[in-house]
Order: structure tokens, then C-alpha cells, then sequence
């Protein structure tokens, strides 16, 4: 039996991506299909990063063409992913060497933001992706601390900073060009402005992500950070307890009402496990990140325990996501991240790249 490349087309309407829960077809992933006889072969190319599950998107690709096309022969399904630029908020520019900027953010301090940004950007690049974290947090930076990372970023032409790595990561702090014991006596401004020096200083390599690690609360700090940093999206990490779901609110709404995506909420510290017995309980109540997802019509991306590893392996520089990259906890963060990077691969493309320069030159 003969079928062509339309045929093979229409069996790949039938077949879901479990990551995006659309086709490959509809999702725009398939690409570059050849019949030569009755051997097929095509590519897959994702719009988020996902190298841990390219050998088994491969097999179900191969596996379903088999079985939807009597006759065929040999099948090769090739697989990659590529990330590109997101829309941000109206009239604020990308910034140089950033794809997307992800913001990590909190109504109330002590949910774990900090912690859950730096796990979350270990976990896109595990998966492949190019990533940075910035930390926000002028007044209390938290990142050199958990990246492990000690000494002062160089500069190789005076003007701007190259960024620190650790793990894979390239990042950025306050942290890095102060003592750790001088506390910032700064009033907003000066934070504003350090934040947008930092940010924009910084001579970030090709990312795919820069994940935005900002501090707690919701106020002129903060509004001022959501107006002038290009965010292609936010992620809310709350507690199951109710005070921190009210403060949680105040920051989803403060987002929507400067016009940055909400991509979803993560519950930090959902049950708490006895290191005793392993018994898990509920001792910061349950079900609040759901039911503040469904109030607001957004996603919950997911819930990670109280775990005392998580503590002690973030205040180490060896956070969870590379300390035990194949432990329980470590597959929670990847599959949230994996979720980010899917619902920011959903959103409206910038184009803002693929417009030529005018150049006025008298001739």
C-alpha cells in the first residue's frame, strides 16, 4: 500500500504530545517529512526543552506510525528541541542574550521562592536549555549562597559584568559585589536601579531562560520591576497556609494588572515527611494552591514537600535538582519545569528580532 507525506501527516493528527496535550501537528512540531518508498522519515522539533524524554517521544512517533500505516517500512523519527523568544509586557525591550525571562515570585517571605527558582532553573537546563538566574533580591540575596558560588564576577571591557557559573548556570547578585555581612541600606530607587544595572550589565550568553529570582511582597519595588524587566511570564510560589494564599493573591494580581502572563502557581511545603517514619502530613493545610488556581483560572503546576534535603542541600550550593537529580523531589521540580517551559512555548512569539535595521546613510 503507497502513502505519501499527507498521509503520514493525518496519522500525526491522532497522536498527543503528553508534555503540550496537543498533537504534533496542531502543536506545529512536525517537520521535514521524507517518503522515500516506504520508508518515512521526519523530525519532531519541540518548542521547550525536554532531552529527558526525547528517546521515549521517539519511540511513540515511530511506534504510532507503524501501526497507522499498513505497508510501511523503516520509520526515523529525529527529535530536538528549539526555544525561541516570547512576547513580554508592551514597550519594554528584551534584553540582550535573553530568550524569555521567567519570574519567581511570592506575596510574603519564607515560602521558599528562592530555593524553588534555583531548582526550577537547574531543571530546564538538565533538560537541555540554556539558563540564568538573576537574583532580585537586593536586600537579601540567597543565590550565591545555594549556587555555591564565591569570589567577584570579572568584567572584560570595564562596563559590563560577565556572569558567574555554577552547575551549568550562569548567574547573577548583588551578592557577588558586596561582603556578605553589609546589609543594603538602600531606599527604592537605588534597588530599582541596581536591578536594572545588574540585569542589563550583564553579558548573558545566548539564554533560553533567565530565571528571575524577586524578592517578597508587592510594592513600589516591585511594581517597578514588573514595568521595566521584559517578563515573559510569572510563577507564584505559595504555602498551603491561608495567610500565604492571601498574600499570594496580591502578588497574582499586581502581575495581571501590569500585563505579565501568570504561568502558574507552585505550592511549596505542601506535607510535611517525618525523616523518622516517612509519615506525611498536612501541617500547613491542604488543598490551598488548588482551590487559589481554580478562584483565578490558572494552573497549578505542582506541590513539593517540607523536606528537610531540600534545606540543607540548598544552603550547601548543591540544590536538590543536582544534588539527587534522580531522587523523588528532583523529578517534581523537572516536571514543573518541563510545565513552565511548555506554557511559555504556548505564548505569542516576539518578532521583534526578525525585523531588519533601517540604516540612513549619506551617500
Amino acid at each position: 500500500m503507497s502513502f505519501n507525506e499527507t498521509d503520514v501527516q493525518n496519522a500525526l493528527k491522532n497522536l498527543i504530545d503528553p508534555n503540550t496535550r496537543k498533537d504534533f501537528v496542531s502543536g506545529k512540531s512536525v517537520k521535514n517529512i521524507v517518503v522515500a518508498g516506504s520508508d518515512v522519515s521526519l523530525d519532531i522539533l519541540l518548542g521547550y526543552p525536554a532531552m529527558s524524554v526525547w528517546g521515549e517521544i521517539k519511540a511513540m512517533v515511530e511506534a504510532h506510525l507503524k501501526s497507522a500505516l499498513p505497508g510501511i517500512g523503516r520509520v526515523n523519527a529525529s527529535v530536538s528541541s528549539k526555544v525561541v523568544p516570547h512576547a513580554v509586557q508592551r514597550g519594554v525591550k528584551l534584553v540582550d542574550g535573553v530568550k524569555n525571562i521567567i519570574a519567581v515570585a511570592s506575596g510574603k517571605g519564607g515560602v521558599g521562592k528562592s530555593t524553588t527558582a534555583v531548582n526550577l532553573a537547574l531543571a530546564l537546563a538538565a533538560e537541555g536549555a540554556r539558563v540564568g538566574v538573576l537574583d532580585a533580591d537586593i536586600y537579601g540575596p540567597s543565590q550565591p549562597t545555594m549556587l555555591g558560588i564565591t569570589g567577584q564576577p570579572e568584567s572584560a571591557d570595564g562596563k559590563n559584568l560577565l556572569p558567574m557559573m555554577s552547575h551549568g548556570l550562569q548567574a547573577m547578585s548583588i551578592g557577588f559585589l558586596i561582603d556578605a555581612d553589609t546589609p543594603m541600606i538602600w531606599r527604592g530607587p537605588m534597588v530599582t536601579q541596581a536591578l536594572d544595572q545588574l540585569l542589563h550589565q550583564t553579558k548573558w550568553d545566548n539564554l533560553d531562560y533567565l530565571v528571575v529570582d524577586l524578592p517578597p511582597g508587592t510594592g513600589d519595588i516591585q511594581l517597578s520591576l514588573a514595568q521595566n524587566v521584559p517578563v515573559t511570564g510569572a510563577v507564584i510560589v505559595t504555602t498551603p497556609q491561608d495567610i500565604a494564599l492571601l498574600d499570594a493573591r496580591k502578588g497574582l494580581k499586581m502581575f495581571e494588572k501590569v500585563g505579565i502572563k501568570i504561568v502558574g502557581i507552585v505550592e511549596n511545603m505542601s506535607t510535611h515527611i517525618c525523616t523518622q517514619c516517612g509519615h506525611e502530613e498536612h501541617i500547613f493545610g491542604a488543598g490551598g494552591g488548588e482551590k487559589m488556581c481554580a478562584d483565578y483560572n490558572t494552573e497549578f503546576l505542582g506541590g513539593l514537600p517540607l523536606d528537610i534535603r531540600i534545606r540543607e542541600q540548598a544552603d550547601s550550593g548543591t540544590p536538590t535538582v543536582v544534588a539527587d537529580p534522580d531522587g523523588s523531589i528532583a523529578r517534581v521540580y523537572k516536571q514543573i519545569a518541563r510545565r513552565i517551559a511548555v506554557k511559555v512555548a504556548d505564548m505569542a512569539q516576539d518578532h521583534s528580532a526578525v525585523f531588519p535595521k533601517i540604516v540612513v546613510q549619506s551617500t
